[in-house]
């Protein structure tokens, strides 16, 4: 049985055993797929609460480096550099102070909103909390239905409530997509920088991924039609709008080439649409309704924790997913669910989406003077900024760590080992604008920024402006 020494790490134990399973996975002493001990059992032989080893564990799971299944056990997982993204959120021992985060993709938060309260006091008062608390009713499945069908209507996509299906979440989602169109061993076609939840599903369902190449409009088409031809691939996930990490948004000249090659080559096109609502482009699938499955959630516009996700398209592969209730819509917690169709009914959710886009163009605004000529004016706005490197992306990001700022380096995304190098900053993660322009000062001396030069970048601007056509 693993029985971790703890001596000389955090003197808070439940990180402290967290530390030194961590290190147990580095170091080949615990193996991807290993069982490790009962919370009882561990607690025992530490001679801690079991409540700490519950702790431990849980905080484990969060990392990414390990699996509870209630019945099985808790299991060590396999070693990923999306892994590594979680791992990032280490706590900070020893009286130093906590990194300023900017590596996670999250909406930024309204510290003056009340919107979460008076829903929840509104639910109360109609006497809901109960229904709320209880398993899902087909009434509530189709209020989401047709809730999810308006919010999209908002992004130009018009479908019938029949063809959207909710889910617990976009990954959830996507997991289900590819689940429904893939066999393992597949090739799914991606951007060559990809987002590490995408990677993180393909990993487990035993999908290969072969990248595409891509510029300031996300992937190229002549790159897309020689990666299909070359590898027989049918699915295609693509983020059209505000890609991760890139930032890219594709223009409608774009679009259209990318629907006539997956038309050319009967690729279904998954296309990620969780940042589409933060511009004003239609989704991709528009132009390819007939070969076109988006996936969404109110997660990266609304509220990170609102996991309300979507699955939606007037095609065949949503038909068959609205059949599969157990693997799509039924996770899918019905308090949340309840709030979720509140928020989109009553405009709520739109007033946060409006207050989301002024915010992140403000911070973006941060950015580019902070940053000068690391990002074209004329890029739009999103959660995160990405700045290319002339050098290794890992040792810049490691030098921001030092100096007290978290990024995420290029090969977090990176698919293929032509992917460029780069970092990503996500600008709503900072707590604040205060915090943000902390953040932003710290890289300027980091990344040798100074009067509007960068001894350790090099960027192009043709590479990063998005087309206006």
């Amino acid at each position: 049985m693993w029985v971790p020494s703890l001596e000389g790490r955090s003197p808070v134990r439940y990180l402290a055993i967290v530390e030194a399973l961590a290190d147990a996975i580095a170091a080949g002493d615990l193996r991807p797929g290993e069982r490790l001990p009962t919370h009882r059992d561990l607690a025992w032989k530490l001679g801690l609460n079991v409540s700490t080893v519950t702790q431990a564990y849980r905080e484990a799971a969060r990392r990414h480096l390990v699996s509870g299944e209630v019945g099985r056990g808790t299991y060590v997982l396999a070693a990923s550099r999306e892994a590594a993204l979680f791992g990032l959120k280490a706590a900070v021992s020893n009286g130093a102070a906590a990194p300023i985060d900017l590596s996670t993709t999250v909406p930024a938060v309204d510290p003056d909103s009340a919107d979460l309260a008076a829903a929840l006091a509104a639910v109360a008062a109609e006497g809901r909390i109960d229904a709320a608390l209880a398993y899902h009713s087909p009434a509530l499945l189709r209020r989401a239905g047709i809730a999810g069908a308006a919010w999209l209507a908002t992004r130009g996509l018009h479908l019938r409530p029949a063809d959207v299906v909710p889910c617990a979440g976009a990954q959830a989602a996507l997991t289900a997509v590819l689940l429904q169109l893939c066999a393992p061993g597949d090739p799914v076609l991606v951007e060559d920088l990809a987002f590490p939840g995408l990677k993180a599903a393909a990993r487990w369902l035993r999908l290969p991924l072969h990248g595409v190449a891509m510029d300031g409009e996300g992937v190229l088409p002549e790159a897309l039609d020689r990666a299909a031809r070359a590898t027989g691939a049918k699915v295609a996930v693509l983020v059209p709008n505000l890609q991760n990490p890139t930032g890219a948004v594709m223009g409608p000249a774009r679009q259209a080439e990318i629907a006539a090659v997956a038309r050319r080559h009967g690729l279904w096109l998954v296309e990620d649409d969780a940042y589409g609502a933060l511009t004003d482009r239609p989704p991709l699938v528009a132009l390819a309704p007939e070969r076109g499955v988006l996936v969404t959630s109110l997660s990266k516009t609304v509220a990170a924790g609102l996991r309300f996700g979507l699955v939606a398209g007037a095609c065949a592969p949503v038909r068959d997913l609205a059949g599969q209730i157990h693997a799509t819509s039924w996770p899918l917690a019905p308090l949340l669910g309840e709030v979720a169709c509140r928020w989109i009914e009553d405009g709520t959710a739109a007033r946060r989406l409006a207050w989301q886009r002024a915010e992140i163009a403000a911070r973006h605004a941060q950015a580019r003077r902070a940053l000068p000529g690391l990002a074209a004016p004329d890029l739009v706005p999103g959660p995160h900024l990405w700045l290319p490197l002339a050098a290794d992306a890992g040792a810049a990001a490691a030098r921001c760590l030092a100096a007290g700022v978290e990024v995420v380096a290029a090969d977090v995304f990176a698919v293929t080992r032509e992917a460029p190098q780069g970092l990503r900053l996500s600008l709503a993660a900072a707590s604040s604008r205060a915090e943000l322009a902390e953040a932003l000062a710290r890289l300027r001396g980091v990344l040798g920024v100074q009067n509007g030069s960068s001894e350790s970048l090099s960027v192009s601007r043709s590479e990063n402006t998005v087309p206006s056509s």
